[in-house]
């Protein structure tokens, strides 16, 4: 297994990965940017190889250079096929060179992600990893449902969540973290409990809620675009896909889980001298680019929580209809009233925020 660290490693490994290839190269694109790396492409086509590009059918403000990526790869024989829409978001990076070696990214393929942000790659020839990354691909090209088959290759939102959960919950002494923002409660409430347990739990990113015993910075000098996180300095997750409800449940991401002692010393060492230079992250009204999107979420929610109809008819009928009668004329139906509202509540202002939010870095990217 080789890393990448970006910035630094550039785009060389992807260069000569495309060059060397004999039968095939399949890549997921969802920002590109990258002449040298549409040359090879190119290039290879030319000589042969069948070249195979799996580009989403929508990024927020890049749906016209999409198309015309297209149009360029489809007047040089390249294959292209458009990610379906039934997702919220194909947002997964990889490439698969001759259904060999797999070059799993948390990066786009764009200036400002590789030159300009931190973030990390790996290449491996691990069989199984590669068969299955093959499987994903053949999968959304052919738009037909996948199904996991093998544990370490994370996929959203197939697997990512019960894998990320069972890989967080492992930890006994330490969990280093690199993600733009983790607001998934139960993930965040996962990550309490492995504190309280003596892990020490530090972030690079942010963290939607306080929690004295979660340590978190902000990234100092450099943009964080890497989604890691190093468990016990001996296993390690890197992928696209954050500790988001959205990014776990409704949006196509791809990760994988890997032990590979040389890798995850060169991660460790980087995360410790971000860690460093990082400045102690704060909750509170100076986060504007938090503050903003919780504003509107909370406003959308009331409105929304307004609205919903009584909730006590509707369970009275249920228990009459269910032949329970004044079996169960104690359960307080106000308060099950407030529980329901306050809940719907709580899933809305979640979803706007993020969406919001969202649409705020990606506009800034």
């Amino acid at each position: 297994m080789k890393l990448l660290i970006q910035p630094g490693d550039g785009i060389t490994a992807l260069v000569r990965g495309i060059e060397k290839a004999r039968k095939s190269v399949e890549v997921v694109i969802f920002r590109f940017d990258r002449t040298e790396l549409e040359r090879a492409m190119v290039n290879a086509a030319k000589r042969g190889v069948f070249v195979h590009a799996l580009i989403a059918y929508t990024n927020r403000g890049g749906e016209k250079i999409l198309r015309k990526l297209e149009m360029r790869f489809l007047s040089h024989g390249i294959t292209v096929a458009r990610t379906a829409d039934d997702l919220v978001r194909y947002h997964g990076k990889m490439m698969i060179v001759d259904r060999k070696e797999l070059y799993l990214l948390s990066f786009n393929l764009t200036h400002l992600d590789i030159e300009h942000s931190r973030s990390f790659g790996v290449v491996t020839r691990n069989r199984q990893l590669v068969q299955e990354a093959g499987k994903l691909f053949d999968s959304d090209t052919r738009r037909q449902s996948y199904e996991s088959g093998c544990p370490n290759f994370l996929v959203s939102p197939v697997n990512a969540r019960k894998q990320l959960t069972a890989f967080i919950r492992a930890a006994k002494q330490e969990l280093l973290i690199y993600d733009l923002k983790i607001s998934d409660r139960t993930m965040i409430r996962l990550l309490e409990e492995r504190a309280k347990a003596g892990v020490r739990v530090r972030v690079i990113g942010k963290l939607t809620r306080k929690n004295s015993k979660v340590e978190v910075k902000k990234l100092q000098g450099i943009r964080l675009h890497a989604r890691v996180i190093i468990r016990d300095r001996k296993h390690a997750f890197m992928g696209s896909q954050s500790l988001r409800e959205l990014e776990l449940d409704g949006r196509r991401e791809i990760g994988i889980l890997f032990r590979d002692p040389k890798v995850i010393s060169k991660m460790a060492d980087v995360f410790d001298q971000d860690w460093k230079k990082g400045a102690v992250a704060t909750l509170g009204a100076a986060d504007t680019t938090t503050a903003a999107p919780a504003k509107a979420a909370k406003h959308v929610a009331r409105s929304i929580a307004k609205k919903i109809p009584p909730v006590a008819p509707i369970m009275e009928q249920a228990l009459a209809e269910a032949g329970k009668g004044n079996a169960d004329a104690d359960l307080d139906f106000k308060k099950v009233e407030l529980t329901v509202k306050e809940a719907v509540k709580d899933a809305v202002k979640e979803a706007v925020q993020g969406i919001v939010e969202d649409a705020v870095e990606e506009s800034r990217a």
